[in-house]
Order: structure tokens, then sequence, then C-alpha cells
């Protein structure tokens, strides 16, 4: 049961959470050991969230997930784990999680239950909805560097990266729902029904538009956002962004994978080498070459 719970809760999709990282990074404030910590609080707090919200989800989702060749296997679905423990740890991590989250900032709480109460829209209503479904997920990614911004005096910290991460999410997203329908072929619609209201055709075409946006705002960001160290040294950087998202673009359309990012950034090996190529250039510009 104890195994099963913590499957349920989906530790690997935690790092999603790692977005909260991105305004302490990009506002220079890495080695500033309060705001560090705060932000360290924070996403632990947003993962214990985002695991309640798993387990709702794999709740609600429970026969759509019997019917899929992989999420069969899943605790719940699978009856590995009882519907009764489900519910009873989802209200303890959620008596745990607001009130930490208030003491740590009232902003940050306030944002951490938005981000609850849209995932149960989006589990009840809004995931069934094209377009609506990957805009919202890609909402959530936005929200999560909000919460992160929230805990720190920004200073230098350009909205230039929210736009960013909107395109990026909305680029994952559609992705993984390329990748969904042509796994699950004709039963597609069963699994999720979203899926009804996709073709292939129609999801590369949004594909193209996604990645081309997700390219310009970040090269725009390298040379027009205010307070980046001089001479335009950030330019540097595109290149590990270029090949990660052609990366990615590479093993949904060859390759066939995508309906679990996640599980890609966990397994493969040229991609994670090009965002630790791309975090340590942004370190040593950031810190060290300013």
């Amino acid at each position: 049961m104890l195994i099963g719970l913590i499957k349920t809760m989906r530790p690997k999709q935690w790092i999603k959470n790692g977005f909260l990282f991105v305004g302490l990074i990009f506002d220079r404030q890495l080695l500033n050991q309060a705001a560090f910590s705060k932000t360290l609080i924070g996403f632990g707090l947003f993962s214990l969230l985002a695991a309640a919200i798993y387990i709702i989800n794999d709740l609600i989702d429970i026969e759509a997930d019997r019917k899929h060749p992989k999420k069969s296997k899943r605790p719940l679905a699978s009856g590995a784990l009882s519907a009764g423990i489900a519910m009873t740890a989802t209200v303890i991590i959620l008596v745990l999680v607001f009130p930490l989250a208030f003491w740590l900032s009232p902003v940050f709480a306030a944002i951490a239950a938005g981000y609850f109460v849209g995932n149960l829209a989006y589990s009840s209503w809004l995931k069934h909805i094209p377009l609506i479904d990957v805009l919202v997920l890609a909402g959530f990614y936005v929200l999560r560097v909000a919460a992160g911004v929230s805990l720190i005096e920004v200073e230098r910290f350009s909205p230039w990266l929210y736009v960013f991460t909107i395109f990026l999410a909305l680029y994952l997203g559609i992705g993984k729902r390329r990748a969904e329908l042509v796994l699950m072929a004709e039963r597609a619609n069963d699994h999720r029904r979203v899926l009804d209201g996709y073709t292939i055709s129609f999801l590369d075409q949004l594909i193209t538009i996604v990645l081309t946006l997700t390219i310009i705002t970040y090269s725009l960001y390298t040379f027009i956002a205010p307070n980046l160290p001089p001479n335009n040294v950030m330019m540097l950087t595109i290149p590990f962004v270029l090949y990660g998202i052609f990366r990615y673009l590479y093993l949904v359309h060859v390759e066939d994978r995508g309906d679990a990012p996640e599980e890609i950034l966990f397994s493969d090996r040229p991609l994670q080498a090009s965002i630790i190529l791309w975090g340590l250039s942004i370190l040593l510009i950031f810190y060290f070459a300013s």
C-alpha cells in the first residue's frame, strides 16, 4: 500500500516544480541563502500539493486508466491501492500544505490555491475541451514560475521568461497529445475524450507554430530583456535551447515518444546533455562572467 501510494504521488513528475527556481536563478539570487531556502521550501510544498493532485486525478480517471496500455498498471487502476487510503492521504497532505504555504508567503499561498483549484477544474472539465486543455496545462507552468518569484524580492527578473515558459509548456503539451494519439490509435477517445478533437496533422501544425514562438521569445529575451550581462553574451545559450527543442521534436516524430515528457527527461541522454550545458552556461554567464 505504501509503495502504491508513493507511485500514485508520482515523484518523477515533481521535477516540473523546478520551474519555481526560474525566478531565483534568472534574478541572480541563487547564492542568496535566504532566498534559496524559501524557494527550496516552496518547491517541497508545491511537490506535496502536486502529489495530492495526482492522487485526485487517478481517482477521477480510474476507469479511463484501466483502458490504457500503460496507465492500467497504476496502483489505483490495478487495485493495488485502495481509494480510501488514497483519499485519506490527500486530506492529510492538503491540511499540511496550505498553512505552511501561508506562513511562507500569503501571495505564494494564493498562487498555490489557484494552482490547486485550477487542477480540479482541469481534471473534472477543462481537460475534455480541445485547445483549452493544453492552454490550461501551460498556465500551470507559468503559475509555478510566479510562485517562485513571489518568494523573493525581484530585482532583475524579466517578464519575457513568462512568455517563454508558456510557449515551451505548450510545445511539450501539444507534443504529448500527439504522442498519445499515435499510441492509442483508434482507441484514443476511450482513454482521453479530448483526443477526439485532435488530428495528427492539426497537432503537427500547432507544434510548428508553438515551436517557432518558443525559439523567438527565448532569443528576444537574450538580447532585449533588461539587466542582462553586457555584450549580449546571453545569446550564446540559444544553441542549447535549439538543440533541446529539436531533440524533443525528433523523439515525438521519429521515435513516437513524448506521451510522458518527464520519462524522456530521465531517460534521453542527448536531451539531458543539452539541458545540463544550457544550465551551466546560464550559471557561468550570470554568476561568474558578469
